[in-house]
């Protein structure tokens, strides 16, 4: 059993920055990977990034240069920086570990509940 903690969401304008966080507990084992992905409402949730258990990172086309993912080595805790922010950027921002499959459907083992992420200009 694992416990997803997502922590970080908030309000930010339109070009600010924010930094989430997901921090895992409980009987995750080693060396596991662990992703981000976001949803608006009426469309599919969609991939934003992931890093492996062995450090490698993968993203969306879509967003790549404006969001990060980072992970200390063994830490339990995986950081998402987003940057130059927009309303299209608004969304529920859920943490996910234990993935056999990003997209185009996620096939993740644990969710958070979700970290809501409001861009307002």
């Amino acid at each position: 059993q694992v416990q997803l903690v997502e922590s970080g969401g908030g309000l930010v304008q339109t070009g600010g920055s924010l930094r989430i966080s997901c921090e895992a507990s409980g009987h995750t084992g080693d060396m596991y990977s662990m992703a981000w992905f976001r949803q608006v409402p009426g469309k599919e949730r969609e991939f934003v990034a992931a890093v492996s258990g062995a450090g490698k990172i993968y993203f969306t086309d879509s967003l790549k240069g404006r969001f990060t993912i980072s992970r200390e080595t063994g830490e339990a805790t995986v950081f998402l920086h987003m940057s130059s922010l927009g309303p299209e950027d608004t969304a529920v921002y859920y943490c996910a570990t234990h993935c056999d499959a990003l997209c185009p459907a996620p096939d993740c083992q644990y969710w958070g509940r979700g970290a809501q992420v409001t861009v307002s200009s």
